[in-house]
């Protein structure tokens, strides 16, 4: 087996894993699946990206943890939220499921953390500052968390849930947002829809965000007015969406239809139009988001923009196995911030 490469990377320095995945003709995803031991490769590719470590000499932490001492075999799967948003919206179990399936072929540990309080938010501070785990899954992430930041600072290998803003610097795993809100207000507006509202999730969350821009959008090209008093704050819980429906329809009596921003708000939408004597879909028309078990077991059953949850916790997964295999920071990789994009679909139900 040729070893003229020695130690060596084309780039001069110690081999990196891209040099490995391009010498082997495979994705970085598979050759930190083939370093963490991953079942579900082919022989055929295992044989093959074991023979590119060999000739580049590449060293991943794996085969020298007897030396670096420096693998937990954990990772952390890091709410920023309280424990009864998690439990309560179906958006976090999804995400846990996708998650845990992927995981469940390494040798890793998930740790499920908390942090939706002060207190928590410091104590795995000093929990991650003692570098008890591998690299970091942060879900829910708002606007001002100072988590991902914090992870930076201490070069712990993360992946994120949906960027913080479009100029996001960690690699992060979202679905289509603003195609997603679009597709609502499209959709709502080909049923003959004049006075869409619509029930925003939290705007401190650049998702939520580019859901309202989606909406605004798909308004504005149909040739319609964006009228601001048919956007209603919501936070992504139901109560959240019995106050927003109510504050639009004192409002805005008249509405003809409702795209809430999440399956949960829609819900709390509904008992709302439902206590004012409001005919779903007659009266007013109505769109959630998620696509979770909620939307098709309510009465009617929600339409419902369809994202890629649980897709989206595998993805994170083999994203973040790559960032362990390769230790170093991505600033230092000289490696582009990470941005994958997921597509969302709507599903048309009874309510619209």
């Amino acid at each position: 087996m040729a070893t003229g490469h020695g130690a060596r990377g084309r780039s001069g320095g110690r081999p990196t894993l891209e040099e490995v995945a391009a010498r082997a003709g495979v994705g970085r995803g598979t050759v930190s699946r083939v370093i963490n031991g991953s079942p579900r490769v082919s022989e055929a590719t295992r044989a093959a990206v074991e023979a590119a470590v060999a000739e580049l000499g590449y060293v991943p932490n794996t085969a020298a943890r007897a030396l670096a001492a420096n693998r937990t075999d954990a990772i952390a799967l890091v709410v920023p939220e309280p424990e009864t948003r998690f439990f309560a919206e179906p958006y976090f179990s999804d995400m846990l499921k996708g998650v845990g399936a992927e995981i469940s072929d390494t040798e890793m540990q998930l740790l499920l953390i908390f942090a939706g309080s002060d207190r928590e938010r410091r104590r795995l501070a000093q929990y991650l500052a003692a570098h008890r785990v591998d690299g970091v899954l942060l879900v829910s992430v708002h606007a001002d968390d100072p988590l991902p930041d914090l992870l930076a600072q201490l070069e712990i290998p993360a992946v994120i849930s949906g960027p913080r803003s479009a100029a996001e610097t960690l690699t992060s795993v979202d679905s289509d947002n603003y195609g997603g809100g679009r597709s609502a207000a499209e959709h709502l507006l080909a049923r003959g829809r004049h006075k869409i509202a619509h029930i925003t999730g939290r705007l401190d969350v650049y998702g939520a965000q580019r859901r309202v821009d989606g909406y605004r959008d798909a308004l504005r090209d149909a040739g319609h007015k964006v009228d601001e008093a048919l956007i209603e704050p919501g936070d992504f819980t139901e109560e959240g969406g019995r106050r927003a429906m109510t504050r639009l329809l004192s409002r805005c009596p008249d509405l003809d239809a409702v795209f809430a921003g999440s399956d949960v708000m829609a819900a709390g939408a509904r008992q709302v139009l439902r206590e004012e004597g409001r005919r779903i879909p007659d009266d007013v028309a109505l769109v959630g988001y998620d696509d979770s078990a909620i939307a098709r077991h309510m009465d009617p059953p929600l339409t419902s923009v369809r994202q890629p949850i649980e897709e989206m916790g595998r993805r994170m997964i083999d994203l973040l196995l790559e960032e362990i295999a390769d230790r170093r920071p991505a600033a230092s990789r000289g490696l582009e911030r990470r941005q994958v994009v997921l597509a969302t679909e709507l599903e048309a139900r009874a309510s619209s």
